[in-house]
């Protein structure tokens, strides 16, 4: 991908939602080379928006390379920490992809899914901005959250 910095601005006011500062921690937590130290917040998040122009520099069929899988691993992580957050009980993460891009990604809290959710065309894994990745973390954490309290007797086991 070209340019990635372009994609968010530093300084930007949604790097200091919840979401993000826990994505930001997630892809630090999974950066096993130390290559993320250096870099901001929003060069950080930046590959995970997928301008119009970025998304037509990936190929439409592709496999995944290891860095865009632990994308997908550190969003999903981090809509379980913040699940956990807010429903105060463990909530687990399950991502199983086949080396094509495709799969399953499931968030477990006791022994009710909470989340669950198709993937596909991982290799293209990113949002349109940086508002939108938040927004739709934010529906899928108080589905989730909210499905956890309607069966609390589950999810506590």
């Amino acid at each position: 991908m070209s340019d990635l910095g372009l994609s968010i601005a530093e300084g930007e006011p949604l790097l200091d939602t919840p979401f993000a500062k826990e994505m930001i921690k997630q892809m630090r937590a999974l950066d096993s080379y130390g290559m993320y130290e250096s870099w901001s917040s929003a060069r950080i998040l930046a590959p995970l928006v997928l301008t119009k122009e970025r998304k037509q520099e990936i190929p439409v069929i592709g496999d995944p390379d290891e860095v865009t899988m632990s994308r997908v691993k550190a969003y999903y992580n981090a809509l379980a920490t913040l699940i956990e957050a807010q429903c105060s009980l463990m909530a687990i993460p399950m991502i199983n992809l086949t080396h094509e891009g495709f799969g399953r990604a499931v968030i477990t809290v006791g022994k009710l899914v909470v989340l669950d959710k198709t993937l596909r065309d991982v290799h293209r894994f990113g949002f349109k901005t940086l508002e939108g990745m938040i927004e739709e973390a934010q529906k899928m954490i108080d589905a989730a959250t909210d499905r956890a309290k309607k069966y609390p007797e589950v999810a506590e086991l």
